[in-house]
């Protein structure tokens, strides 16, 4: 259960118990806001003698200071105020919110001497600190001892940020605070065990998006066959569980403005099929959807704050099973694009999901561009590890865009090559491809496989496997699944597309 927050902002604020926040860069001599909370001057002598100078997301936690109405006062550090960026304000949310040990009352001092602090930055901030708060332990039926957060996930903390405009502040969280609810919807699903969240429900969390004004369409196993989805289908066809794709499309732009589209691999779960991956860490493969899970986020959160942008969502959600039922090494299947596929491996199934979704987007919506994310290979673990996820494009101007927002977001990527020559590991002697071209060059084989299916459309494949779960924590993120991609395709509509 993620600890409850509720957020204000105000020109002033006394302290009257619960915890103090200041903040402080490594020039300023003393934090903001110190002559409310440290009346008595504690923090100079605990300061000299923790040999805290302001260093970045450091802290200095000094408990019931003398003379003062805070329970304990914690200051946050900043670093130097010129290397200071954009993301270090959510960082800095984050480690303030890791700090509140239990906490149910909180003032934060944030305008800082000699550094201007905007409202967005303002809005950044409790932004980190959201990001912070959130668990997932939906399952946990015991107490888990009092050195956890169990008191603060039982009540609200009541947060009152102290900062110069808290009007405009306030303004700027209504997006922050859409950016942070489609983050932990990722999560959540992520996080979710696979006997839970399978395709159907899985839908059915999508469809909640109505509520935000998002229209919802849901295609069944018939209707795919109707249309010719075979590859997809075809990696279905082996669990009890039926497959859905799921449309999801905000008009927020425009009439006449064509849509811009996001594609999300859904595998609920991934055994592998009969190719059967080995059992040691098999049950990370409830993730296997991730693509999907940040596609949905990214709607809510668009929805939520009423992106200027028409918006198209599609997820393909199936489970890869392996029965009597299940498709064989070697079985050749027809995309809905007439293209045959022989498939080599079973286990390479997110690319025979995404190849289908990502034609229906093309052929129905005509899009500006389509962007897919998906869990897709081992492989882009071994060339960027978890603090980059594969950037494949074959478009400049959209590759560009997308690496500025992950710079801005912080969700970092890597651009990795495409080429004809990679063309060659993937074509078959019996079909007209083969799902996957070996060993080597495995995630830019995978790439080239779904640019068959994109037309001249303007396109972009992200490779989150490293990111979108079991990523290395951080400041803003303690979760399994991060959330990964809300925050960047949100970036990127926010600078580039919307209206």
């Amino acid at each position: 259960m993620s600890t409850k927050l509720s957020i204000a902002f105000t020109k002033s604020q006394a302290v009257t118990g619960g915890v103090a926040i200041l903040l402080k860069t490594a020039e300023a001599e003393t934090p903001a806001g110190l002559a409310d909370a440290d009346p008595a001057g504690v923090y100079a002598r605990a300061s000299k003698v923790g040999k805290f100078t302001g260093k970045a997301m450091a802290t200095l936690d000094i408990v019931a200071p003398h003379g003062s109405e805070a329970d304990r006062l914690v200051v946050v550090g900043l670093g130097k105020a010129e290397a200071l960026k954009p993301h270090d304000w959510l960082r800095a949310g984050g480690v303030a919110m890791a700090a509140l040990k239990g906490a149910e009352k909180v003032t934060v001092y944030l305008d800082v001497p000699n550094l201007v602090v905007t409202p967005k930055a303002a809005a950044d901030f409790a932004l980190g600190m959201m990001l912070r708060a959130y668990k997932f332990d939906n399952y946990k039926t015991t107490k888990k001892g009092e050195d956890d957060d169990s008191k603060a996930n039982e009540k609200t903390v009541k947060v009152a940020i102290v900062t110069a405009d808290p009007a405009a502040a306030k303004k700027a969280f209504v997006d922050a605070e859409a950016v942070a609810e489609g983050v932990i919807l990722a999560r959540n699903l992520v996080n979710e065990p696979a006997n839970i969240l399978g395709p159907l429900e899985f839908a059915a969390k999508a469809k909640e998006l109505e509520k935000l004004g998002v229209e919802i369409e849901i295609l069944t196993e018939k209707d795919m066959k109707k249309l010719g989805m075979g590859a997809l289908l075809g990696v279905a066809q082996g669990s009890v569980r039926p497959p859905r794709l799921v449309i999801m499309k905000w008009d927020g732009g425009k009439a006449k403005d064509k849509p811009i589209a996001f594609i999300g691999k859904g595998v609920v779960f991934d055994t592998g099929g009969i190719s059967i991956k080995p059992a040691g860490g098999m049950e990370d493969m409830k993730g296997d959807m991730g693509g999907a899970a940040a596609v949905t986020g990214l709607m809510h959160t668009l929805a939520a704050r009423k992106a200027k942008a028409n918006v198209i969502g599609i997820i393909g959600l199936v489970e890869n099973m392996p029965d009597g039922n299940a498709q064989r090494p070697g079985d050749i299947v027809t995309s809905m694009s007439g293209q045959t596929i022989e498939v080599i491996n079973t286990d390479a199934e997110g690319r025979l999901v995404l190849c289908d979704a990502l034609w229906y987007c093309n052929e129905r919506f005509a899009p500006e561009f389509m962007i897919n994310l998906a869990t897709l290979t081992g492989a882009i673990l071994v060339a960027l590890g978890n603090l980059h996820a594969g950037l494949f494009c074959n478009d400049d101007e959209l590759a560009e865009n997308l690496l500025s927002a992950g710079l801005a977001s912080n969700e970092r990527l890597w651009r990795m090559p495409l080429g004809k020559d990679y063309d060659k590991l993937i074509d078959s002697k019996f079909a007209d491809m083969k799902n996957t071209g070996g060993r080597h060059a495995g995630s830019i084989t995978a790439a080239q496989f779904l640019k068959r299916f994109v037309k001249d459309t303007p396109w972009a494949h992200l490779d989150i496997a490293g990111t979108a779960m079991g990523s290395p924590s951080d400041e803003i993120n303690q979760s399994w699944g991060s959330g990964f991609g809300v925050r960047l395709l949100d970036e990127l509509v926010r600078a580039s597309y919307e209206a």
